[in-house]
Parts: C-alpha cells; sequence; structure tokens
C-alpha cells in the first residue's frame, strides 16, 4: 500500500476542527421560543427526528472523510516477479568398494562421512538434477537424474558395501556417468566422482573414459577419500551362536591422485584431496561454489488505485444524508 498524495491527509485537521466546535455548541444556542413552565414539555417523548437529528452531520463528516482519503490516491502494490532458472545437471560417481569400511573418518568410518557429505551438498541444491551411480568392481546407476531430492536421499542412505563384486572400475564408472549425461540439455553438465583407491578393474580405462566425456563436455570433479597407509579393514564374522563378530584385516589403502588429476584437468574440472570429514566437507563446499545454478530474477510492480471505493463510499455517505433531511428527517414548517 502506498500514498500517491500523502499532503491530502492535511485536510483532516480542519475537518476534526470542524468536528470538535460543532459537538461542544450543541445545545448552547439560544432557545426560539421561552416557556415558564416546562413540565408539560418534559412529558412529551422525543419524535424521530429528535432521536436521529445526529445522523445527517454524522454522514456529512463521513464523506468528507473519504473524499480525503480519496484524494489522498491509496494504491495497492501488485508485485510479480519472473525467474530464469540456468539449471545445471550432476551425477555423482560414489565409490562403494570394502574400502570405504576403513575407519578413519568421523564418524564411522569413509562411506558413513561420504554419505552424511553429499546428502549436505544434495539438500543444499536448487532447481538441478542429480543422478547418483555407485561402483566397485561393476558399476550401478542408483538413480537416474531427477529434482526429486526425496527419492534421491533415500537411494543415497541406504547404500552399503555389500551385494556388489569388490574391487575399483574408475573407467566403467565414469563411462556410466557419460551414458546418463550426454543426452542432456542442461547448459553445465558435472560429474563428482569420489574415490578410495585405484583403478583394478574393469572393461573400460579411466583414460578412455575420460575423453568420452570430454568429448561431450561433461565437467569432472574428482575427490580422493581417506588416508594413504596401512590401515585396518573391518570384517563380519559369525560365530558358532550366529553372533555377528567384528573383526579387522590389515589393508593397504593408496589413492590415485595423479589419475584423479589427468581427469579432472582434462575435462575443465578440479582434483581434491580428503583425509578427513571435515576437508571432505570443504570439497563439497567449494564444488558448491563453482557449479552454481544461475537464477535471474526480474520484478515488476503494478498498482492498483483504491481511489473510486473511497469516492464512492463518499458519494453514498453525502445522499443518505440528503434523503434523510428530505424524508424521516425533513422539517415540517
Amino acid at each position: 500500500m502506498r500514498w500517491l498524495s500523502p499532503w491530502a491527509w492535511l485536510l483532516y485537521l480542519p475537518l476534526i476542527l470542524v468536528i470538535v466546535w460543532a459537538y461542544s455548541n450543541k445545545g448552547k444556542r439560544q432557545a426560539a421560543l421561552q416557556f415558564s413552565y416546562l413540565g408539560l414539555l418534559k412529558s412529551i417523548r422525543p419524535g424521530v427526528r429528535a432521536q436521529f437529528s445526529f445522523l445527517p452531520n454524522l454522514l456529512k463528516f463521513m464523506a468528507l472523510g473519504c473524499a480525503i482519503m480519496a484524494l489522498a490516491r491509496p494504491q495497492m502494490a501488485n508485485s510479480k516477479v519472473n525467474k530464469s532458472v540456468e539449471g545445471i545437471d550432476v551425477m555423482i560417481v560414489f565409490d562403494v568398494s570394502d574400502s570405504m569400511e576403513i575407519e578413519d573418518m568421523q564418524p564411522d568410518n569413509r562411506i558413513t562421512a561420504a554419505k552424511s557429505v553429499i546428502h549436505k551438498f544434495i539438500k543444499g541444491r536448487v532447481s538441478d538434477r542429480i543422478g547418483l551411480i555407485i561402483f566397485a568392481a561393476e558399476s550401478y546407476t542408483r538413480c537416474p537424474l531427477t529434482l526429486d531430492y526425496d527419492v534421491l536421499l533415500q537411494s543415497l542412505d541406504t547404500i552399503t558395501t555389500d551385494n556388489i563384486k569388490q574391487g575399483t572400475a574408475i573407467g566403467v564408472a565414469l563411462a556410466n556417468g557419460v551414458a546418463r549425461l550426454k543426452d542432456s540439455t542442461a547448459k553445465s553438465r558435472v560429474m563428482v566422482l569420489l574415490t578410495d583407491g585405484e583403478s583394478n578393474s574393469g572393461t573400460i580405462d579411466p583414460e578412455t573414459a575420460t575423453e568420452i566425456a570430454k568429448g561431450y563436455g561433461i565437467k569432472i570433479y574428482t575427490i580422493g577419500v581417506g588416508v594413504d597407509g596401512q590401515a585396518q579393514l573391518p570384517v563380519y564374522m559369525k560365530d558358532a551362536f550366529g553372533n555377528k563378530i567384528k573383526t579387522y584385516q590389515p589393508i593397504h589403502s593408496t589413492v590415485n591422485m595423479d589419475l584423479l588429476n589427468y581427469v579432472a584437468k582434462e575435462t575443465g574440472g578440479k582434483a581434491f584431496r580428503a583425509t578427513d570429514t571435515d576437508a571432505l566437507r570443504k570439497v563439497f563446499n567449494e564444488i558448491d561454489k563453482l557449479e552454481k545454478t544461475k537464477i535471474q530474477t526480474n520484478q515488476y510492480v503494478r498498482y492498483n488505485e483504491l481511489f473510486p471505493s473511497w469516492l464512492k463510499l463518499a458519494v453514498i455517505f453525502y445522499f443518505l444524508q440528503l434523503v434523510l433531511n428530505l424524508t424521516l428527517l425533513r422539517r415540517v414548517p
């Protein structure tokens, strides 16, 4: 709401003064006829005109008040916002080999830390289609590109290292990601590869998959997770009573950062190293800043005039007082 002519409010000052003067002088006027005895007059009940004699003046004041309101030109703003969104298609390629169970990241292990950070990354996106691919020695599309983040997050939260052939087929995983992104019409197509090992299996080598992604203009961000060196891999066994027992076996964990740097550089992306959960969180924060959805907002404001309604009220009140004066409250000679 805005007032195009707020100076009109000043006209209320003389109106208020007139109202105060009129009612302060009510009853002080000299009687036209003098009576020596008022007993008889007191027994006479006042007529309709006497009971409602205040109405004409009240309606006049209301008419003037509404007229001043109309003169102030009240206007109601009607805003319209047009948004032009350039969405990004993001395919997360997630290593779920058994080495992701190594307990060198909080809160539990590498896979739990990665799922937590990816979860927050997805929740922070707007108007981007996001998909999820998991891989070990094989690669599967866990969730195709979608805007239904609830379904995507549910799929992410239920990922385990079970029921998948063990190994690390980075080339196959990247090729799977390319297959999901190559027909995308998004202005920016991105893969985020998260792994904690070296490529040691698969029918497509990472270099070939990188060249394919480069040919389609797909940018790849690579993340090496975990600490290099000797580690303890949790192994679950059952005792004679069927109870699950957790033991550990030694394993040598190594991230091939040379390969990850090559993949990122060739496709125009960037390679990162994350040895703890805080570092992994910072990596995804940086990727989030690098790959922002472009939203262009145009706002249009249209003002609707409200003075006609106030002017109509002023006219109605004025004619009401005329009708009253000419009918019920009409003076009879």
